[in-house]
């Protein structure tokens, strides 16, 4: 796969700003996410030779393999959640509340080589014919153990926030590269003209401290960034026609914005950005209709709102979102990320403070939206082609932060993922940390792993998926690569 280059047009006279106001809904505000089919393509945008067509970066494509999943609904829980609170059980920790012990542990304290430990709050119990445990912050969502399959041993380079989150989306602790899902929509092109392929939904307190350079393209092309629908409302900011355009007079005005713009690119060389951009101006006609019909949870059963928590205040909002991914995974959206936590401190699971009242905000938040979407999703006969993914940039430290207090400091030394669906095994656990969960020491896992996991199910193989950048066959799981996670794999 090779990078697709191409130089901006222009207007031929008028200005950007007078066609796209004419144009209505203020189409610059939709992500260049998706582009139309291949039946416009043939019949309006042709490369300046007039006559080879233009390639649709978006066009769907075969997979590497025979393709285990067709999509990810990736649950993001920001902050770093912890893992000896919520999956990893410690029963070490029983018992031994503020002692101070040797441990080495690093976050945003910085390097410290003892702590006072902060035994896990809540109870654990076993659950499922796999005898998973699993704490009390999750009731329902342990009901659906034999459905996931857990990694205890993730580990990540950065214990701050900024960097691991944009390693955990792009693969590095640097800006500048493509996320997951814009390498997925790289990959494997979008089954649905007039959605994107690649959806992002914030939770409503707030984004993530490195913004959006977590649903970024990177270097590659703007067509395959994420685009942000809102849980209430109308899902795209300007998306609807301005008060007094019809649909007609739309229609033509985008003619006539397309016929300038076609102009213009006969008298230049191919360019492919050009018919992008004409293309993300149909796109965006289209999701006028299209998009508030897959956001409108009007017409879901009572049952099923229930079901996803949209009857609990306290979870209405994550479970919105929920089912709205539930939704876009049935319309052929790719790859969708759905935020628990925004902003900062405990409007997020980073609980430097009051690890109780954090925790149980956020994990009452999620836990029935969560477990309700992995039974939508079996019911639907969606489960085995979705693949879900759960957590955080890192875990939890077992001591606490500070002298005083409950808080727990930054873990990328040893932290809890899971998948569930896509042809993961359920019911089961791979790698350990220590006794106290300090660190990964059976099986560790690097961040990396993970994506090429991800990969893998989706029909995609690691090491092939590339880009040509910077003098490079640039690649998600970088120039070392990586091997997808055998162990839970079906």
């Amino acid at each position: 796969m090779m990078q697709r280059t191409g130089s901006n047009g222009n207007f031929c006279g008028r200005t950007r700003r007078e066609f796209l106001w004419q144009a209505g809904g203020g189409f610059t505000s939709v992500a260049l996410t998706a582009l139309l089919g291949e039946d416009f393509f043939r019949s309006q945008v042709v490369a300046a030779d007039g006559q080879t067509p233009f390639a649709n970066p978006l066009a769907p494509k075969k997979p590497h393999r025979q393709a285990k999943a067709k999509s990810v609904i990736f649950l993001y829980m920001y902050g770093g959640p912890s893992h000896i609170d919520t999956f990893d059980y410690k029963p070490g920790m029983i018992g031994r509340d503020n002692q101070t012990i040797q441990v080495k542990t690093f976050g945003r304290g910085g390097h410290k080589n003892e702590g006072r430990i902060v035994e896990p709050r809540w109870k654990f119990h076993q659950y499922g014919q796999s005898g998973k445990w699993v704490s009390d912050l999750f009731p329902r969502l342990a009901q659906r153990v034999d459905d996931i399959a857990f990694i205890h041993s993730m580990t990540a380079d950065s214990p701050i926030h900024g960097s691991a989150m944009l390693q955990m989306n792009t693969g590095k602790i640097q800006s500048g590269s493509p996320c997951l899902g814009s390498w997925v929509n790289y990959g494997l092109g979008t089954e649905n003209g007039n959605l994107p392929g690649f959806v992002v939904m914030l939770d409503p307190r707030g984004g993530p401290i490195s913004g959006a350079k977590n649903w970024s393209s990177g270097y590659m092309p703007a067509y395959y960034e994420g685009t942000m629908f809102r849980s209430q409302g109308m899902p795209i900011l300007d998306l609807a026609r301005t008060e007094g355009t019809t649909r007609d007079s739309q229609r033509r005005l985008l003619d006539s914005l397309r016929e300038y713009n076609e102009e213009h690119a006969a008298l230049h060389d191919h360019n492919p950005a050009l018919a992008a951009r004409i293309a993300s101006y149909e796109l965006a006609f289209k999701m006028q209709a299209s998009t508030p019909e897959a956001t409108d949870l009007s017409k879901e059963s009572p049952a099923v709102k229930e079901m996803y928590g949209l009857n609990d205040k306290r979870s209405a909002v994550f479970g919105r979102q929920c089912l709205m991914a539930r939704r876009m995974v049935e319309r052929g959206v790719r790859f969708i990320q759905v935020y628990s936590g925004g902003a900062h401190n405990d409007d997020n699971w980073d609980a430097h403070g009051d690890l109780v009242r954090n925790h149980e905000l956020h994990a009452g938040e999620t836990d029935r939206p969560i477990a309700g979407l992995i039974q939508d999703l079996q019911q639907r006969g969606l489960f085995d082609s979705t693949l879900i993914v759960w957590g955080g940039e890192f875990g939890r430290q077992p001591t606490a932060e500070y002298a005083m207090g409950t808080g727990r400091d930054h873990n990328a030394y040893g932290f809890t993922m899971w998948l569930a669906g896509g042809a993961i095994k359920g019911g089961i656990s791979v790698g350990t940390t220590d006794e106290l969960g300090s660190k990964a020491v059976d099986k560790p896992f690097h961040v990396k792993h993970l994506h090429a996991t991800i990969l893998y199910q989706l029909g995609l193989d690691p090491e092939r998926l590339t880009y040509f950048y910077g003098g490079l066959n640039q690649k998600l799981v970088g120039v070392q690569g990586a091997e997808p996670i055998h162990e839970i794999i079906s």
